[in-house]
């Protein structure tokens, strides 16, 4: 496991095991299964689930090439609904995005600071600009937040795995001149698009 970073290694170690399965809550654990059950390497295990999920279809292979000249660009993120809690997977992939130079925003009226960075009840009370909305919010909550960032004119609005489709809201944030990712973590896409060739 030596490709892992520190994150990595400790998120795997915290994993449940009960037999010969893993509990877990994300999608990008599905290859964890395989580490596992010693099948492959877990480089190329994460590698090919990625490469097969991402480029399935012309849509997504497009959609993983905009994505890939996106996240270079990308200095602050505002992360809705990311959680005080270290395991939880909000907290995780701010924390990921941060130790790599990202600027997380936390959006969260429970909390005082998250990440060691001053936490905000919601998007309007963030007082300068951001490049992306990273949401972790329930299904029924994504309009109305969607509805905050593009009221703040955040250029990209990403829905992270879990918060479900929202395809009716796609052409009103494209009318905005936003644009709007869903069913996607970007964690994984970072660590899959930008993190990994950084270091070949």
């Amino acid at each position: 496991m030596h490709w892992l970073g520190e994150d990595e290694r400790s998120w795997i170690l915290s994993v449940k095991v009960k037999a010969s399965s893993v509990i877990v809550k994300t999608e990008e654990a599905f290859f964890i299964q395989a580490i596992v059950n010693q099948k492959q390497p877990m480089k190329s295990t994460f590698n090919t689930w990625y490469e097969e999920k991402m480029y399935a279809t012309d849509e997504l292979a497009a959609e993983t090439n905009r994505i890939e000249q996106l996240l270079p660009t990308i200095k602050t993120i505002a992360v809705v609904g990311i959680s005080k809690n270290p395991q939880k997977d909000s907290h995780f992939v701010g924390r990921y995005l941060q130790k790599h130079g990202i600027r997380i925003v936390p959006v969260n009226p429970g909390a005082d600071q998250i990440l060691g960075e001053p936490a905000y009840p919601d998007l309007k009370s963030i007082p300068f600009p951001v490049d992306v909305v990273d949401i972790f919010r329930r299904p029924e909550d994504i309009p109305a937040t969607v509805e905050q960032a593009l009221e703040i004119g955040a250029p990209v609005i990403w829905l992270q795995l879990g918060t479900g489709t929202h395809d009716e809201l796609k052409e009103q944030v494209e009318q905005n001149g936003t644009t709007l990712i869903q069913n996607r973590c970007i964690k994984v896409d970072h660590q899959f698009l930008v993190r990994d060739k950084q270091k070949k």
